[in-house]
């Protein structure tokens, strides 16, 4: 068949002789070599063109099916699937939910990693269950596995991790496993950590800003409760922690409630973009003046934001995106801790 031309297979090279047949497929559709729908020889068929083990190629099909590149039709055979240039290097990107600064870093990343790699982006929406699928489906598919680990509990409170997803992150090679967002896992050595430190982030961005702050009567945080992005409880910590160590009058509370009591010298520090939008509007229905009377600071910036002029505390969300990509592309290992940042701007 005209696929056994373009397949290498070196007895005494090092790559697994499945990798060597995944490899060999990949460059012949990359170069024009082989179809879509083009049929391939049965795992049978191949094993006795090369004198492999049966095993070795079906395990070589399985890699291939996974990444969609080729089918299987019952009765038929195996066919050409895909015939787009597939990269040399194959990416999963898991992320816990979708906003804006979540695709920040994707799309901080997909520029800085370049044009030879192939990303493909899932969301699991905090959830244990659809994150281990997801896990399992694509395993020993990719290169490399880019993982923001963010869960619920059945209480709808955050946790870096549970048991289960601890156990399947064990199973990813090292070599391949990169963290994004969050350092608390199981997993050490020999990663790629690129992360915030939520408890120490907010506690120093809103120390920098300390002067216009402490004008302000009351510092009162918006930190959701029972929702299905939960936030990390070290955001609210670091919260406590500032306002103790300044002795400023401080509280804590679940929204923004319709009709809720607005007072002058109140500040707020809102994290969800719903709960920004509707105390804004109080403010201007109840003419007080935001960044005199009330002021503002939202958690991770927006260009909305930035156009408004609300004052954030906010992570370098390209800068994540783009020193995960230069560590892959280096081979670096190691924890990389992301700027954070205090923005100044009119609502404050």
């Amino acid at each position: 068949m005209e696929l056994f031309k373009h397949v290498k297979i070196d007895e005494n090279s090092r790559v697994p002789k499945y990798q060597q047949i995944v490899d060999s497929i990949i460059e012949g559709i990359s170069h024009g070599n082989l179809k879509i729908d083009q049929k391939i020889p049965s795992i049978n068929k191949f094993s006795e063109e090369f004198y492999l083990s049966r095993d070795t190629v079906e395990k070589a099909y399985s890699i291939l099916k996974e990444r969609n590149i080729i089918t299987a039709i019952r009765g038929k055979g195996y066919y050409v699937s895909r015939t787009k240039l597939i990269r040399k290097m194959n990416i999963l990107f898991l992320i816990n939910k979708l906003s804006w600064y979540k695709m920040e870093i994707y799309y901080s990343f997909i520029n800085s990693i370049g044009p030879n790699s192939y990303t493909d982006l899932h969301i699991y929406h905090c959830d244990e269950s659809l994150f281990l699928n997801l896990l399992s489906k694509h395993k020993k598919a990719y290169d490399y596995y880019i993982i923001m680990p963010h869960f619920k509990t059945e209480d709808l409170e955050h946790t870096s991790t549970t048991d289960a997803v601890s156990l399947a992150l064990t199973k990813i090679p090292k070599n391949k496993l990169i963290i994004l967002d969050n350092k608390n896992i199981p997993v050490k050595n020999n990663i790629i950590t690129v992360y915030e430190d939520y408890e120490n982030d907010i506690y120093n961005a809103l120390k920098t800003g300390i002067k216009k702050i402490s004008k302000y009567k009351k510092i009162i945080l918006i930190y959701p409760k029972n929702t299905i992005y939960p936030y990390p409880k070290r955001i609210k910590n670091g919260f406590i922690k500032f306002c103790v160590e300044h002795n400023l009058d401080f509280d804590i509370i679940d929204k923004v409630y319709n009709d809720m009591v607005l007072l002058k010298g109140d500040l707020f520090i809102s994290i969800e973009e719903d709960d920004l939008v509707r105390l804004i509007e109080q403010i201007r229905d109840k003419e007080f003046d935001l960044g005199n009377d009330i002021g503002i600071i939202s958690y991770n910036d927006t260009p909305l934001k930035a156009l408004l002029g609300i004052t954030v505390i906010s992570t370098d969300f390209k800068i994540m995106g783009e020193t995960t990509s230069t560590m892959i592309l280096n081979s670096e290992r190691g924890k990389y801790k992301v700027p954070f940042h205090f923005i100044d701007r009119n609502s404050l």
